[in-house]
């Protein structure tokens, strides 16, 4: 015998006295006509701010629209994803880790395009940039190398010394301003590397 696939669904209502009332009606009109069970423990009275489904948060907008956004475990799920791929220790090469990055970066796109997500894509690619720099002056690791890379990247001989002398740990040495102007955003993009927000507009347009 085949059962049914079980089935999602969110209804909106006004008010929560509407919504109890609803549902109410609902689960007797699918388990008395329908003849089919509703999974109580999933079902519930919610506040549309407080709601994830499918990934996806909601929020009213300024004409009082429901929209949607990506819910914050979601957002952290991602995260966890991008410091496996742009981990010290992991192993990967350059080419390697641009390829995961943009695999990945172009499936949860593609995922979570509905939602309106362009200022928290600005701060996540920050975020990102921060990582690969990381890496790559991991990777760097001497003195003597990281002053060459600064100096082949444009920055002026004494400041490429103080740069490659930083003793700061790797994630907050990633943040410093002589690093930061070697390694930029336009640099990192001409060297292959994907990143959200650029994606997304492209998706979306």
């Amino acid at each position: 015998m085949k059962f049914p696939r079980a089935t999602y669904l969110l209804i909106f209502c006004k008010s929560k006295r509407a919504a109890k009332r609803t549902l109410e009606n609902l689960i007797l009109f699918i388990e008395r006509k329908l003849f089919l069970k509703v999974n109580r423990e999933k079902t519930e009275v919610a506040y549309v701010g407080k709601v994830k489904f499918l990934g996806y948060a909601f929020y009213f907008n300024k004409y009082r629209d429901v929209g949607l956004r990506v819910h914050p475990k979601s957002v952290a799920k991602m995260k966890a994803k991008i410091r496996l791929i742009t981990a010290r220790s992991n192993g990967m090469g350059y080419e390697q880790r641009k390829l995961k990055l943009k695999q990945f970066i172009n499936g949860w796109v593609n995922y979570f395009k509905l939602a309106d997500m362009k200022s928290l894509l600005k701060t996540i690619d920050q975020w990102l940039r921060r990582r690969i720099r990381m890496v790559i002056w991991k990777q760097w690791k001497r003195v003597r190398t990281r002053y060459t890379m600064l100096k082949k990247l444009g920055i002026v001989d004494w400041v490429a010394w103080e740069g490659a002398n930083i003793r700061k740990g790797y994630w907050r040495a990633a943040r410093n301003p002589i690093i930061a102007k070697a390694i930029s955003a336009e640099r990192l993009k001409k060297a292959g590397y994907f990143n959200f927000l650029d994606y997304y507009e492209s998706v979306c347009v």
